[in-house]
């Protein structure tokens, strides 16, 4: 059997990094490729119904060996985010044997307790991480190795009860387009997790309500010297728009429960500017808000400015509370789960969002679980050996205790 950190290694130099500007699904070859290699993997630990559909989705199944027991998905994605530079992962690897709470030398730069207290929590632990210059992949390549793990043990100890097991593997998260083609009836589980939380021990049911909005301004050009009432400079503009956001509701400035407004990206010159935007509230009554004040904000500059911008601002997931709530039961089973593993719960609300998110608002209740990783989406991403190793025994638990204890009640 080969080990969580011997397939998360082997997966990490899979270059899978969406893109969002693509018009295909998925939005990268390099992920079918990678679904390719995954659906062999598969077959190799003897899952049985593996198959890759034209859209990239990878699936397969464990058989149950308890009669009555519900069928849980487990399911992680295979695209990282295209905020850090995802290629050659693997020849950039660092492994930190005994880490000794010190700050750890990258290429050019560092990863410190100081700027990072949670290294501190992982003393005398081996540790995995980028050498700086890309991403690692934990997100959500830790994840995929976990359950593949998993599944690997069970099917090498028959005498643990379970019931029958879905797998899944998405394209395109990172870009919020990962279930967009996802057939839930197929994939036939009562219920499901994602394994794409951060640290050891979370466990997560309420995420971000989020939308993406894209300002597009078209300006006009002419020479400085006689630019006087005729120049509309739409770089200008952009920043025009930016400031008449709220100043403090932003990534860097909220936490918790708090909502934001993120500037991605702002391109630009005189003569056009693109500014991308996402929008992320946990309380639909302040998500509608923070919308109509973007597109009141770009009403008066329209009006300022003689109709040059235009406004694409769309919906890409909700908050999956209000569809957990009626099966409370599989978030205690997942916390159980975790304290028979030695594991504290952590239960905190997600700010991002997950494929389950989606998922439980299209019939699949799927709350989010911890794959270990921290710093997600840059270049100091790191995974702590044992958090992988804790999830693996996590799954093969929840497996367990949903055919021995778990009353599921279906929606009818």
């Amino acid at each position: 059997m080969k080990t969580v950190t011997e397939r998360f290694l082997t997966y990490v130099k899979h270059h899978t990094t969406s893109d969002e500007s693509s018009d295909t699904f998925p939005s990268t070859k390099r992920q079918l490729a990678f679904a390719a290699f995954l659906a062999k993997e598969c077959e190799a630990i003897g899952l049985q119904s593996v198959s890759v559909d034209a859209y990239g989705y990878v699936t397969a199944l464990l058989p149950g060996n308890t009669a009555n027991a519900p069928t849980i998905g487990f399911i992680s994605h295979m695209d990282t985010s295209p905020d850090a530079s995802g290629e050659n992962v693997l020849s950039n690897i660092v492994i930190v044997e005994n880490y000794d709470g010190k700050a750890i030398p990258l290429n050019g730069t560092v990863l410190s307790p100081k700027e990072f207290p949670s290294l501190k929590e992982y003393i005398g632990q081996t540790l995995i991480t980028s050498d700086g210059t890309t991403l690692l992949g934990a997100d959500d390549k830790a994840g995929i190795a976990e359950i593949l793990t998993a599944a690997e043990y069970l099917l090498a100890h028959p005498e643990i009860p379970h019931g029958a097991i879905r797998i899944a593997f998405t394209p395109d998260e990172e870009i919020g387009k990962g279930v967009d083609f996802f057939d839930v009836d197929k994939f036939h589980a009562d219920f499901a997790y994602t394994l794409d939380g951060g640290r050891i021990g979370e466990l997560e049911y309420e995420n971000f309500n989020a939308a993406r909005a894209i300002i597009r301004i078209k300006g006009k050009n002419v020479h400085p010297g006689s630019a006087k009432n005729v120049m509309k400079n739409a770089a200008l503009i952009g920043t025009e728009i930016a400031s008449l956001l709220p100043e403090r509701e932003t990534p860097a400035k909220t936490e918790g429960y708090e909502g934001f407004f993120h500037l991605c990206s702002f391109e630009g010159d005189v003569t056009s500017a693109t500014l991308n935007y996402i929008i992320r509230d946990f309380n639909a009554d302040s998500f509608a808000h923070r919308k109509e004040l973007l597109r009141l904000i770009v009403e008066r500059k329209n009006a300022q400015y003689n109709n040059c911008i235009e406004l694409d601002l769309h919906d890409e997931y909700y908050n999956m509370l209000s569809q957990i709530e009626p099966h409370m039961e599989i978030v205690s089973l997942a916390k159980q789960a975790m304290l028979d593993c030695g594991i504290t719960p952590i239960i905190q609300p997600i700010r991002g969002g997950t494929d389950g998110a989606r998922l439980s608002f299209m019939g699949l209740p799927c709350p989010n679980l911890f794959a270990g990783g921290h710093n997600f989406h840059s270049n100091y991403e790191y995974v702590p050996v044992p958090s992988m190793e804790k999830a693996v025994s996590m799954i093969v638990r929840i497996a367990e205790l949903a055919a021995t204890t778990l009353d599921f009640q279906k929606n009818v």
